[in-house]
């Protein structure tokens, strides 16, 4: 009789603890305009001319940073994004880009291996190498971009496990 009784309260509390868990999860940073383009950065490297110029909203993480004469450039090993606008590292590569910012932008600020989400409007591709192989960057003229820290990437993700057995965490 108590085990039914526990088994109908946890059917009850299973739910709302799923919804509270999911009301933790950060808005998205960047507002999706209608004309978004849904495609990954690997899409539009394979098939530029498919994609002109339309607006996207990427991430990764930063591979190198090079200030020109009029412009600066962020090389970006892109990765999925989560609802939160978030990069994903732990899922597969989705092709690389340069996000071009206007003026000298500081090296410090966009550290390599730094996550990092921008939003702007596709500028074309150039073509260039990968150690030696050939590759077509995607250039993203960049309206806003974040570089993400350690306590944002942890946000929404609550420090709850369920499990049988004993385990020790040190952080």
């Amino acid at each position: 009789m108590r085990t039914r009784i526990a088994l109908r309260s946890l059917r009850w509390l299973m739910p709302l603890v799923a919804l509270s868990v999911a009301a933790c999860a950060p808005a998205p940073i960047y507002k999706t305009a209608p004309g978004t383009l849904a495609a990954l950065p690997a899409q539009v490297s394979s098939a530029p001319e498919q994609y002109g110029q339309g607006d996207v909203i990427w991430g990764g993480s930063v591979i190198s940073v090079r200030n020109l004469p009029d412009h600066s450039e962020v090389e970006i090993l892109a990765y999925p994004l989560d609802a939160s606008q978030r990069p994903l590292p732990n899922a597969h590569g989705a092709g690389r880009f340069v996000a071009t910012y206007p003026g000298y932008i500081e090296a410090f600020n966009y550290p390599i291996g730094a996550l990092i989400t921008v939003s702007g409007q596709l500028h074309g591709s150039r073509a260039g190498l990968v150690d030696q192989a050939a590759y077509v960057y995607p250039l993203v003229g960049v309206a806003q971009s974040h570089v993400w820290t350690t306590a944002e990437l942890r946000q929404g993700h609550p420090d709850i496990h369920f499990g049988v057995g004993v385990g020790v965490g040190i952080r």
